[in-house]
């Protein structure tokens, strides 16, 4: 039986992207990665956006990344989920970079929740001038190490000069930010003119998330403070003067956020069913364009 009872929670009362006071209940999902508490996800009535509501304080949110099978950090238990994870990894990162610097000459780029440094330590080795931020200390100190040169924490960024990085990435990050304002007024005004930010983000409209409903791993509850779609995340960027570029989708999410969610639903044969859903998940985004996760591409104005 799950529990709903939390420590104390922070209410938000209006539409982080819209700024609407008018939503609803749209569905209550259990932490299933680590507490089993329960949260609610609100949508608002006007623009649709769902987000988390109410949602740990920063004071408190760290209890919810305490623990060694969080694969963002590069402390993983070697568990068969983190050698899926790794390998998968391994093989997606030249595609990660081949997609976010086409066209663009090696310059000054910024990983914004860099976890354990592997995309920026290939931007290094492919000739870019590196910057990393990271609100972990355990991984800010991995990272630094790894890539021999100082990683921030998130206070740092209203430290860097306008209009001074040619490349801004957040990978799966955006979501887990608590003021989105504050967050995209930053990267837009650090950004180069003629530079280029790019999100990644789980995507709620996909066949896997439907398929699993409660149990998708994309939820990631409370830690996903905001669960975004094409719409939203559209709307959302051009309030900062970002304009979509490309949407890129992003593969082979569809088959690590099924084997998560497998797990979740106490499936058999977790990883067939996973290997399935993740194939079914990609063939129909190839008519409906709806990925497991979907990277876009913006420019500044």
């Amino acid at each position: 039986m799950f529990h709903v009872k939390h420590d104390p929670m922070k209410v938000r009362n209006e539409c982080p992207v819209c700024g609407s006071k008018a939503f609803k209940n749209f569905d209550q999902i259990p932490d299933y990665f680590l507490t089993k508490e329960v949260f609610t996800i609100d949508q608002c009535e006007i623009c649709g956006f769902l987000f988390t509501n109410p949602y740990p304080p920063k004071e408190t949110i760290g209890k919810y990344y305490q623990s060694d099978l969080y694969l963002s950090h590069p402390k993983s238990a070697f568990s068969f989920l983190a050698i899926i994870y790794n390998l998968v990894k391994k093989i997606n990162i030249h595609s990660k970079y081949k997609s976010a610097s086409s066209k663009l000459a090696p310059g000054r780029v910024l990983d914004i929740g860099c976890g354990s440094g592997d995309f920026l330590y290939y931007c290094k080795e492919k000739g870019w001038e590196i910057e990393g931020i990271e609100p972990h200390e355990e991984a800010r100190v991995f990272v630094s190490k790894m890539v021999k040169k100082e990683i921030y924490n998130p206070d740092r960024i209203i430290e860097f000069p306008d209009n001074h990085f040619e490349l801004i990435t957040m990978w799966h990050v955006l979501e887990h930010v608590d003021d989105l304002d504050f967050q995209l007024q930053q990267v837009s005004r650090v950004l180069k003119k003629n530079g280029r930010l790019i999100l990644a983000l789980p995507n709620y409209q996909s066949y896997d998330c439907l398929y699993y409903k409660r149990y998708w791993a994309g939820w990631d509850v409370p830690r996903h403070l905001y669960h975004f779609e094409r719409n939203t995340i559209q709307r959302l960027s051009k309030r900062f003067g970002l304009i979509s570029e490309e949407i890129i989708p992003m593969r082979w999410d569809s088959f690590y956020v099924s084997l998560l969610s497998e797990k979740y639903a106490n499936h058999s044969f977790s990883f067939f069913r996973a290997m399935l859903s993740g194939f079914k998940s990609n063939r129909k985004a190839k008519v409906s364009g709806e990925y497991s996760s979907l990277l876009y591409v913006f420019k500044l104005k």
